[in-house]
């Protein structure tokens, strides 16, 4: 089965999202057939390269929000990122655009295995909303991209020549076309959406639809078995008990 999730790095919900979705699929009985693929999302495209000023600054010009109304949602989402084992500390946020991120991800999907993006997506989630680095500099991006096991030479080479940024872009206008207006957003099997970052029990409950829709139950008839099964009785054959008796 397999799980495509959009999401970006800048976005507080989507780190949410990744932790409750993982402790669905740990718990669901096939996760060893479920196949989980990132796909990029910016949430501010036209953000510089760089924004000098607070990540409270920034969303509070953005959205046209009081500052203090932007301080108080940053610490009921970090209320709620503490209930799921993170450690967001928004005033060490480095407000920076995400792209150069993305495309390192996607050099981990080309390169690396499947363990290797969901160790880079991890990496760049960590440092940006709890370990307050910059994800736009390239010291960064070289250091998670070793850490999950890829070149510094080619981390550098790919960077530099823009390798990744249509599939950056794909990914975009993939969620486009889908109708994806907010993330993280999750697709499983191309069939079922699930759309924020939604409690464990309710990742849970879509992991189990998909399975079933494409794993359905086949019922075996009584004379498939052949003769020479059960005790030869047709009346004692497929007998079963229920809540009402046997």
């Amino acid at each position: 089965m397999n799980v495509d999730i959009w999401s970006d790095i800048a976005c507080p919900w989507c780190f949410i999202g990744k932790r409750r979705f993982e402790k669905a699929l740990a718990a669901f009985p096939h996760k060893d057939q479920v196949t989980v693929t990132w796909h990029s999302f910016q949430l501010d495209p036209s953000l510089p390269e760089h924004y000098d000023g607070t990540k409270l600054e920034y969303l509070s010009q953005r959205k046209g929000m009081p500052a203090d109304r932007v301080a108080q949602m940053f610490e009921q989402v970090a209320q709620v990122a503490a209930g799921e084992g993170l450690a967001y500390d928004f005033s060490a946020i480095v407000v920076a655009n995400s792209f150069p991120g993305h495309e390192l991800l996607h050099l981990a999907k080309a390169r690396g295995s499947e363990g290797a993006a969901d160790a880079v997506k991890e990496a760049l989630l960590s440092a940006h909303f709890e370990q307050g680095k910059d994800i736009g500099s390239r010291e960064v991006l070289v250091e998670i991209g070793t850490a999950a096991g890829l070149a510094e030479a080619e981390i550098t080479q790919a960077l530099d020549a823009g390798s990744y940024r249509e599939a950056v872009d794909a990914d975009i206008r993939e969620a486009q076309m889908l109708g994806i207006q907010g993330v993280p957003f999750f697709v499983l099997d191309r069939k079922y959406g699930v759309s924020g970052a939604q409690p464990s029990e309710v990742f849970a409950q879509a992991l189990d639809t998909a399975w079933r829709e494409s794993n359905p139950l086949v019922m075996v008839a009584a004379d498939a078995a052949g003769p020479d099964s059960g005790t030869g009785d047709d009346e004692l054959n497929g007998q079963a008990c229920g809540p009402d008796g046997c």
